[in-house]
């Protein structure tokens, strides 16, 4: 299902956040058996549509996405522990991180360039404040005014739960933390639950896709059964990536924050990690395992010294369509940001 449809699509409902989306659309792949493409995406790959607000409150709709999370929450037994973490480089670096410090400010900007299809750049400015709020804007200007202005987006659990995951990742309890973070969307899969209660948490979840599926017009499948073996391995680790880099790419500037979720991509089986450059200065790549992202490949490319994102790439598997974002981060103050000193 391309995600431009499903958006012409939701014209009674209020936009969810492109967050949301990914996570929605992850169930609904699940659901239907499709393979679980990239859900890393991030923030604002496309410039959404403003739909019209319905009937159906902000709440409900923002439950309904939340619950369509189902895909890839991390099942009751031995999974729910974190593999063996490999001390270097990721740990280590990650030990260095935290010893660092975060830089003074209240909050922390990140600044990205994405380069679509047509390689023409889209700028996008976010700002995530030590209190949970989030500004946005496509210049520097946009986003000042948004701040003076008090124009924040509300806080969601979503964000508050993988920004908690990550902290508690950061502060040593990295099993604790993998299992928080993988469920930050939801549990359908039953951590912690017998066979049954997972089972009749995953129907549940099943038909909160359903629902999703007839308010947009689409077929309803038939409801499967919860992933085993290998393909909930996959599911699992999807999940963790995806919401480990949310909290990323929301946060970078966070030294807390960024230490945590570089100790959670050490537990992710077969993560590459290389070395390189990026003008003049060392740089690790981070090349998530194809097997996750159901074929597509995503390497990210962080400083070496301080873990901060530089660039993401992404190769979708069904499109061999290539996708680039480019990212600065640093800590600010909301009041030099108001005063547009950026």
């Amino acid at each position: 299902m391309d995600e431009m449809d499903l958006m012409k699509n939701l014209r009674d409902v209020p936009s969810p956040s492109p967050e949301a989306y990914d996570r929605a659309r992850t169930a609904l792949q699940t659901a239907m058996e499709e393979p679980v493409a990239t859900v890393v995406r991030p923030k604002r790959w496309f410039s959404w549509p403003k739909l019209s607000i319905a009937a159906v409150g902000a709440a409900a709709v923002a439950a309904a996405v939340v619950m369509g999370t189902s895909g890839g929450s991390v099942p009751a037994g031995p999974s729910d522990a974190a593999p063996q973490a490999v001390e270097a480089p990721l740990v280590k670096l990650a030990s260095a991180v935290q010893a660092a410090g975060t830089q003074p400010g209240d909050a922390s900007l990140i600044i990205n360039t994405k380069f679509g299809l047509d390689d023409k750049p889209d700028l996008n400015y976010t700002l995530y404040t030590d209190k949970g709020q989030q500004f946005t804007g496509d210049s520097a200007k946009t986003l000042a005014d948004a701040v003076a202005k008090g124009d924040a987006q509300p806080a969601t659990p979503y964000d508050g739960k993988v920004m908690v995951a990550a902290r508690l990742a950061a502060n040593g309890d990295v099993d604790k933390a993998r299992i928080a973070m993988i469920t930050a969307a939801g549990n359908a899969l039953g951590v912690g639950l017998s066979p049954a209660e997972a089972d009749k948490a995953w129907a549940a979840a099943q038909a909160e896709t359903a629902k999703m599926l007839r308010k947009i017009g689409k077929p309803v499948p038939a409801p499967k059964p919860r992933p085993t073996g290998k393909d909930l391995e996959n599911l699992i680790n999807n999940h963790l990536l995806s919401n480990a880099e949310h909290a990323l790419f929301a946060n970078a500037a966070d030294a807390e924050v960024r230490a945590g979720v570089l100790k959670l991509y050490a537990t992710i089986p077969d993560m590459i990690v290389g070395k390189t450059t990026v003008d003049g200065q060392a740089a690790l790549t981070l090349t998530a395992p194809p097997a996750i992202l159901g074929g597509s490949t995503d390497v990210l490319t962080i400083n070496a010294d301080n873990g901060l994102p530089i660039r993401e790439e992404i190769t979708s598997a069904e499109s061999s369509k290539r996708y680039v974002v480019n990212y600065k981060s640093s800590r600010v103050t909301l009041a030099d940001v108001a005063a547009g000193k950026i």
